[in-house]
């Protein structure tokens, strides 16, 4: 899916309903107290920022562009670096991955991207808790998509998107044989969450925990 506009698609309804909640209160508010004070001009600016705020949230970085280096693994989130190691993979890959999550605060672009070329071999739907995303069982026992991407050469990664306390809704439409090229769209998770990459242990992590990711710009790692 290419991403051609500013604004997801999925913010539309949100957009709308934080407008007509602002017009609403605006409206109510100078009803029941037409004398503007101070306290009139506060709550026109919490409105107004709570509204930049929701049309950032869905904004599209159309101005990006791919990072295109071989063998990378690309971010497929922006964010913050919340885990790098090695952990026991159980759903699909029955055996020891090395981990990097990538956290998301409501403040970062919520776009998911693929992280390189191949296909879509595996997808699944977990519904479950809504636990703080930065809390390491999130990544397993919270609501949760795992999407498997396979290139030519046979090499296969995992990316989890997970709900978390905020975010109550991940947008996902693939299914296996979907094409995955990297940098365009995998799905978004509104309001705040965790994305986590599953690789190989031979793989060379270029991430250290702390470290800020760009999506589909910085380079997770490089695959042997």
């Amino acid at each position: 899916m290419k991403i051609n506009k500013r604004l997801h698609e999925e913010g539309t309804r949100a957009i709308l309903i934080t407008l007509a909640v602002s017009v609403a209160i605006t409206f109510l508010v100078n009803w029941a107290w037409p004398s503007q004070t101070v306290w009139h001009y506060l709550l026109y600016a919490f409105l107004t920022v709570v509204l930049v705020l929701t049309v950032r949230f869905f904004r599209v970085p159309i101005w990006r562009k791919t990072t295109r280096e071989e063998n990378a693994v690309l971010s497929p989130a922006d964010g913050i670096v919340a885990a790098n190691e090695v952990v026991m993979e159980d759903e699909y890959f029955h055996e020891k991955r090395r981990q990097i999550s990538i956290f998301m605060s409501i403040y970062n672009v919520h776009i998911n991207f693929f992280p390189f070329d191949g296909e879509v071999t595996y997808y699944k739907y977990h519904p479950g808790k809504f636990l703080l995303a930065f809390k390491p069982k999130s990544s397993s026992d919270n609501e949760h998509n795992t999407i498997i991407v396979k290139d030519k050469k046979g090499r296969e990664i995992m990316v989890r998107q997970i709900a978390g306390f905020v975010a109550r809704r991940i947008v996902c439409d693939l299914q296996p044989g979907d094409e995955s090229i990297a940098g365009e769209e995998l799905g978004m998770i509104r309001f705040g969450s965790r994305v986590d990459v599953f690789l190989p242990l031979d793989a060379e992590t270029k991430v250290k925990i702390g470290d800020m990711t760009i999506g589909k710009e910085t380079v997770l790692a490089k695959l042997r």
